[in-house]
């Protein structure tokens, strides 16, 4: 499965013209095989599940376009710059949801040291999704990156390039950081408290060559996802477009405003207004002032609108207005992996 997300630009995102360019290509490209589809005829069996939430769009056997995002993902995210080695936690809130990072573990490729290092940007964002789609396919917890490194490059959309600043060494050193970081998830209420710990994987066996990569085997590299965030996954995934993602690269607030927007509106029941401030809480980094943030916040949403003109919402003086809305990814039928 190609989640075709790449370039962070080491956090330049990309000029908004080019990324609503996308999307209207987006956007059109989506209209056109929704309307392909609704001329075939869907068998019979399909009706008592066609409004389970949530689930991707399958006709048939053929998924179409569909990957997975994490749940705790669509609520909250990670950081979308470097917070650097002294901050000892990255900290998150969406409501009463908290979510704090502790950082992992990579090697500083100047000095030959292992230092702490958070993951930051869209490449974590990337594996993330891959991480979880493969997970919901196979339903294994035991991922395979691929025949050759070059292979699983180009699964995440990346270009098999080494040197300080290819994709290849940009990706392990950000594959390192999420890997090893530490996730501590709370939701804590007047009368209840649920709180628990959590890593992405519980061993990686990764093989790396930046000279031959479309040549070298990855020798069986493996992902063992944690069972804590496999099972989150497999139990509650969120369908999200690929071609919609692969639109919105280039920037990884694009992607979080996504991600949580078809997750979001897929349960809105009525009208509900999300003030400017918990936007902030969920979304904002070191911007400094409210007014910066939602500058910027609503120039990414003008891109992820145009890839999702389904999103009735509408930015107000309060905050963003949300509507009952379909999500991006209409509700099916869940295509089943191989039994365990």
């Amino acid at each position: 499965m190609k989640i075709g997300l790449v370039d962070d630009g080491h956090l330049i995102p990309l000029p908004l013209g080019e990324s609503l360019e996308r999307a209207r290509v987006a956007a059109q490209a989506r209209e056109t095989r929704t309307a392909k589809r609704s001329t075939r005829k869907v068998p019979d069996d399909l009706a008592p599940v066609m409004a389970t939430p949530l689930a991707p769009e399958v006709l048939g056997d053929e998924p179409v376009d569909v990957g997975y995002a994490a749940r705790l993902f669509a609520q909250l995210s990670l950081p979308y710059r470097d917070p650097g080695p002294s901050l000892p936690e990255w900290v998150r809130r969406n409501g009463t949801l908290e979510l704090v990072v502790h950082p992992g573990r990579t090697m500083d490729r100047k000095t030959g040291k292992t230092i702490r290092a958070y993951p930051y940007g869209v490449l974590p964002r990337v594996l993330v999704t891959w991480m979880a789609t493969e997970a919901v396919q196979t339903k294994d917890r035991v991922l395979v990156l691929g025949g050759s490194l070059s292979e699983f490059l180009r699964a995440l959309g990346l270009v098999p390039r080494g040197g300080t600043r290819g994709d290849i060494g940009r990706l392990r050193d950000q594959m390192n950081r999420t890997l090893s970081a530490t996730m501590v998830v709370s939701d804590q209420r007047p009368t209840s408290d649920r709180i628990g710990t959590f890593t992405f994987a519980d061993e990686c066996q990764l093989w790396w060559s930046d000279r031959f990569p479309s040549e070298e085997p990855l020798w069986r590299s493996t992902i063992t996802l944690s069972e804590r965030f496999f099972e989150s996954i497999v139990s509650a995934p969120v369908p999200v477009d690929l071609l919609a993602l692969r639109a919105l690269r280039g920037s990884a607030l694009r992607l979080d405003l996504y991600t949580w927007l078809t997750y979001r509106l897929s349960y809105l029941r009525q009208p509900t207004t999300v003030p400017w401030a918990s936007l902030e809480a969920q979304f904002g980094s070191g911007y400094g002032a409210t007014r910066l943030f939602k500058r910027e916040f609503l120039e990414q949403l003008a891109a992820v609108r145009a890839v999702y003109p389904e999103a009735k919402v509408e930015p107000t003086e309060a905050g963003l207005m949300l509507r009952p809305s379909p999500p991006h990814v209409p509700a099916r039928r869940l295509k089943r992996g191989p039994t365990p």
